[in-house]
């Protein structure tokens, strides 16, 4: 792919991408929002990435919005153009949720306010120790409900915590980010960029559909009742059980070798399924 407001490239089956603007501590623009959404949904119909490193340049994963391209020419326009901005930013997140590949976040330095809700996006994040974290919404006079971020943190460290962070926009260190389980893992700076990747390789090296199944499932089931959940897991395991990644892992053991699920078939090839 051909990207302009950010680096992209693919290490075997592993899609990077990787901000660089850190001249600005890697803020957003109205171009690099939308091309980033853009890319991943793109990335929906790219069966041979199996995952997506996500991370930045410099000495900041995000540091937010632009303060100069952005919040400056937002000032006074009409409530349509408001709006179109705050949905594409929302956009932008849903787009990293609704991509069944596993995403890992790499977070290198600061991490805040747009940066802060797509590490949260993210399955899973692992930081630097520099890498300090803030949901600084109410510190510029906004919401802390912002790009997601309300729907995401619950999930992630609880309802109290999440209030916390959202309401009082305060930086966290690394280490408590990990200890409220918003930071995954936290490695020595010099070792995030292998770690990352390593993360990510290991994701692309795993069963395709079981992976996607996985991270939709853990999105949907917040919405359903205990019954609902458990029926709803019965048939999508049933249906992982017809596909050629369930019998490689049989096979592996049987033949006392390393499973292959990269050879075992893409993403929704299951042996016998419903068309």
């Amino acid at each position: 792919m051909d990207c302009k407001t950010f680096h992209y490239h693919e290490e075997d089956d592993v899609a990077v991408i990787r901000l660089e603007r850190p001249e600005r501590l890697n803020a957003l623009t109205f171009d690099s929002y939308a091309e980033l959404r853009d890319t991943f949904r793109a990335l929906a119909t790219r069966d041979d990435l199996r995952s997506v490193l996500l991370t930045g340049t410099g000495r900041a994963f995000c540091s937010g919005g632009d303060v100069r391209d952005i919040i400056g020419r937002l000032m006074g326009v009409d409530d349509g153009t408001l709006y179109a901005f705050t949905r594409m930013t929302c956009d932008l997140i849903g787009s990293i949720r609704q991509l069944e590949k596993p995403v890992v976040g790499a977070l290198n330095g600061t991490t805040c306010g747009a940066g802060a809700v797509m590490a949260a996006a993210c399955d899973i994040r692992v930081a630097a120790e520099s890498a300090r974290i803030a949901f600084l919404f109410t510190k510029v006079g906004l919401s802390g409900a912002d790009m997601g971020a309300a729907w995401l943190l619950p999930r992630i460290v609880g309802h109290g915590l999440a209030s916390e962070l959202l309401m009082l926009g305060e930086f966290i260190d690394a280490k408590r980010a990990e200890s409220i389980g918003l930071y995954n893992q936290v490695v020595p700076d010099e070792e995030l960029a292998d770690r990352g990747l390593e993360l990510a390789g290991e994701l692309a090296s795993g069963p395709a559909l079981g992976l996607a199944v996985t991270k939709r499932m853990l999105d949907a089931e917040w919405n359903m009742s205990r019954d609902e959940a458990f029926s709803a897991e019965a048939w999508i395991q049933a249906e992982c059980m017809k596909h050629p990644d369930y019998e490689e892992a049989y096979r592996a053991f049987v033949e006392k070798r390393h499973k292959d699920f990269r050879a075992s078939g893409a993403l929704g090839k299951q042996s016998g399924a419903r068309s």
